[in-house]
């Protein structure tokens, strides 16, 4: 086989997602095609995501994602070698709806399919915008796919440092043990009556902020696990004294994301020494905030550390990543059967 097309669907929460990538033999590849159908709009007025009005609006837009990603491609379901669909973590409801759809598709074509863990399609994000992943190592017991390094995944409801060996071969180092940092910040937003969803206008605020104006607190320094239901207990009991005062919206949202980054940053270097890693990235939707970003780099230049940022527009929930980790795993030999479930509790790896 000259090269190998895969079609992915991610419907782990509220955004519908189509992608088709193609990867040649020689290792040179291209993303034929990546739609994504936000629900923001629709989840708006809840404040949040409502699992049954996701899962309804999936089964409306998927099949018409499909036709397009296919068209856009120039391809027929039948020129596919293999399909992919986000098993889990996720909404049940809203994982049936693309797992069942990919899985019928795999079936009618008679290709394979391949279940793919919505965390690890996150962790090989920064790999995708390349196309090219190193060839497999001669040892029968490493897969194609990576280089080794330190992976910090932020994301709305995942916090996680993973020492990541090969595709498939991860290790836990540190998760949040109560709130993630992304949902840290939308929580703190509803606190501050900001729009939905709370990241992006966090980080608005910020701009005209004063990150040291709060003395907010920096939670379990001393180890590599994450808690920041503190810190957005220290938002809220800072409001009262507050009041209407102003100027002073930008500078709690400033002082919160500074704490959340100090937390972010400090533990992921500790990880990279102590994991032996010389290469750091950073994915997730959270790894959209610029300040993140710079501020991670920045560190890791210092350290002498080599430092990839997933592309923002891999960042948040999309098809692309869920088939570029289906292709690499589906090229390391892997398949999943058509009887194989969602799981919305599926892990990523343990400690």
């Amino acid at each position: 086989m000259s090269s190998t097309t895969i079609l992915a669907l991610e419907t782990s929460c509220d955004e519908s997602a189509v992608a088709v990538l193609r990867r040649r033999k020689d290792g040179s590849g291209e993303l034929l095609a990546s739609l994504v159908s936000s629900q923001v709009d629709l989840h708006r007025a809840y404040g949040g995501v409502v699992p049954e009005v996701a899962s309804r609006n999936h089964a409306l837009v998927l099949r018409p994602l499909v036709e397009q990603a296919l068209a856009e491609s120039g391809l027929s379901a039948r020129n596919l070698d293999v399909f992919a669909a986000t098993r889990g973590p996720g909404l049940a409801s809203s994982l049936l709806v693309g797992h069942s759809m990919a899985k019928t598709l795999a079936a009618a074509c008679g290709v394979p399919f391949v279940s793919v863990n919505h965390m690890e399609g996150h962790l090989l994000s920064p790999f995708l915008p390349s196309l090219e992943a190193p060839q497999p190592a001669r040892s029968s017991n490493r897969r194609p796919g990576i280089p080794p390094h330190l992976a910090l995944i932020v994301s709305g409801g995942h916090t996680m440092l993973v020492y990541a060996r090969a595709v498939g071969d991860y290790q836990l180092l540190g998760r949040t043990i109560d709130d993630a940092a992304g949902e840290a910040f939308d929580k703190v937003a509803r606190l501050l009556e900001l729009p939905y969803p709370g990241g992006p206008e966090i980080e608005k605020q910020a701009l005209a902020g004063d990150p040291a104006a709060y003395d907010f607190p920096r939670s379990m320094p001393q180890e590599l696990d994450f808690s920041f239901s503190g810190l957005k207990t220290a938002v809220r009991y800072a409001l009262p004294a507050v009041g209407d005062i102003p100027g002073e919206t930008p500078n709690l949202c400033a002082s919160f994301q500074q704490a959340v980054i100090d937390v972010l940053v400090s533990k992921a270097l500790r990880a990279a020494r102590e994991s032996g890693c010389t290469l750091v990235t950073l994915s997730g939707g959270v790894s959209c905030n610029n300040a993140l970003r710079t501020t991670l780099a920045e560190a890791c230049r210092n350290e002498e550390l080599e430092f990839l940022a997933c592309p923002s527009r891999f960042s948040t929930d999309n098809a692309a990543m869920i088939a570029f980790a289906g292709l690499l795993r589906f090229q390391g030999g892997y398949r999943s059967q058509l009887c194989e479930d969602i799981d919305p509790n599926l892990a990523l790896c343990g400690r």
